[in-house]
């Protein structure tokens, strides 16, 4: 995109990007349609290391195809993530200036960077612990009872989850950005850090499932990102 183009020739670039992101949403979608029982799989995968002889359920004649359907779009959205955003910087790009482009560019890629960082944090350490703990609270049930997950409430509860240990890896963004628009200058923010501690542990009581390991796991990443972005805020003079 130049700097001197018409209005029209904005949108018509505009418009152009936007076909090219839906084109690789449609072909990432019908890859992962053929993905989508690995990716069932390996998001089945935590829970079955905690519960070697389990099953999951089935409770409806669609529940197989509408479950393929749900992987394999959010799949398509995962994979269309880094082509929407290469497409928003090859946008508003060459309107910036050379500071915005050299501020602007790295939170673009650092983005998803730390949102596959959130999942793997959740995937890998907080799913194993959580897991465990729920088979065990059932299968210590003071009453007969018979664990069977739903597999489709299963998988929106773990998406879910990775969604948002995803969102809140943001957070240094999120903070670094306000400090450098002059929102939020750095002095205020190591000031509010006892605060800042609260909020991270009541915010992870809240998103989290009702249980102390999960808002913990939580509370933790978020205080530590938050004592991370103190490091790469302007310091007032």
């Amino acid at each position: 995109m130049q700097k001197n183009m018409t209005l029209l020739q904005h949108f018509v670039e505009l418009r152009r990007r936007v076909m090219w992101s839906l084109v690789w949403f449609a072909a990432a979608f019908g890859i992962g349609w053929f993905v989508a029982p690995a990716l069932q799989e390996f998001l089945t995968r935590p829970l079955l290391s905690a519960w070697g002889d389990g099953i999951m359920l089935y409770t409806a004649v669609t529940d197989g195809l509408f479950i393929q359907f749900s992987l394999a779009g959010l799949f398509a959205i995962f994979a269309t993530v880094p082509a929407v955003l290469w497409h928003i910087w090859g946008f508003v790009a060459p309107g910036l200036h050379a500071p915005e482009r050299r501020f602007i560019g790295p939170v673009l890629i650092m983005s998803p960077i730390l949102f596959l960082a959130g999942t793997a944090f959740a995937y890998y350490f907080l799913f194993p612990m959580v897991f465990a703990f729920f088979i065990h609270m059932n299968e210590s049930a003071p009453v007969p009872a018979a664990f069977l997950p739903v597999a489709s409430n299963y998988l929106y509860f773990v998406i879910d989850l990775l969604k948002i240990f995803g969102l809140a890896f943001q957070l240094p963004l999120v903070l670094i950005l306000l400090n450098r628009v002059g929102i939020l200058s750095r002095r205020a923010v190591i000031k509010s850090r006892r605060y800042a501690v609260v909020g991270a542990f009541i915010i992870a009581a809240i998103l989290t499932p009702p249980d102390v390991i999960s808002s913990i796991m939580l509370a933790l990443p978020l205080w530590a990102l938050f004592e991370a972005s103190i490091l790469f805020m302007k310091k007032e003079e």
